[in-house]
C-alpha cells in the first residue's frame, strides 16, 4: 500500500484508497510502510510513543447498539489477550451527535472509552492501555466502522514497550481522536461492496 495522501487545505488524510478520510493527528506514521496490514485496516503509529491509531472495516454486528459496543470492545479485548473482567472495562460510553459528525452516512455514532491489561507479542509482562473507540454504525452497508486509539498509561518495566519517551513527544490526546471521529467521512460508498 502506498502511502497516504494529505489534503493539506483541510489536513484530511486519505484511508483506504481514498474511500474514507479524516483528519489524522500529527507525528502519525502509517504503519503499512513498515509492515503488510489486513486490508480492512489503516494503522497509525506515533513516531515517538506507542501510541497507536486503527480504523477498521467490519462486518455489521446485528445487535443493538449497547451489545454491538460491548461485541466490538470484547473482541478488541479477546484479540488483546485482555479476558479477565480486571483486564478488560469499559468506563464511558456516550452518543455523538449526528450534527457533530462529517460522516453522513452514518446511523448511530458512539464513543467509548475504557481499559485494558495488555501484553505485547505475548509477553508475560502487561501494560495498562486506555482505550478509545469511535465506532460508526452503518447498517445499510451492513458495516460498523470501528476506530481506535490505544494510549499506554502504565508500561510495565519488563515489556519490550518499555523505554523512554522524549520529553518533546507530543502526545496525543483524547481531544485529537475526538476531532478523527468527528472528521472521519466516507468518499466512496462502493469500499462496502
Amino acid at each position: 500500500m502506498t502511502s497516504k495522501q494529505m489534503d493539506e487545505g483541510e489536513g484530511h488524510t486519505d484511508l483506504f484508497g481514498g474511500a474514507l478520510s479524516a483528519v489524522i493527528p500529527k507525528q502519525a506514521k502509517d504503519v503499512s510502510t513498515i509492515r503488510e496490514i489486513p486490508d480492512n485496516q489503516e494503522i497509525f503509529a506515533h513516531n515517538l510513543t506507542d501510541q497507536s491509531i486503527i480504523v477498521e472495516i467490519l462486518e455489521y454486528v446485528d445487535q443493538d447498539d449497547e451489545e454491538a459496543v460491548k461485541t466490538h470492545f470484547d473482541d478488541l479485548a479477546d484479540s488483546n489477550d485482555a479476558v479477565s473482567a480486571d483486564d478488560s472495562q469499559i468506563h464511558v460510553v456516550e452518543v455523538i451527535p449526528a450534527d457533530q459528525l462529517a460522516m453522513a452516512q452514518c446511523e448511530k455514532a458512539f464513543y467509548v472509552r475504557g481499559q485494558q491489561k495488555i501484553a505485547k507479542f505475548k509477553e508475560a509482562a502487561k501494560n495498562t492501555v486506555n482505550i478509545h473507540l469511535g465506532l460508526f454504525r452503518l447498517p445499510a452497508f451492513t458495516t460498523d466502522i470501528l476506530v481506535t486509539f490505544n494510549d499506554p498509561v502504565n508500561i510495565n518495566p519488563h515489556s519490550s514497550s518499555h523505554k523512554s519517551v522524549a520529553t518533546s513527544a507530543d502526545l496525543w490526546m483524547d481531544t485529537d481522536f475526538k476531532q478523527l471521529l468527528k472528521s472521519l467521512k466516507i468518499n466512496d460508498t462502493a469500499i462496502f461492496g
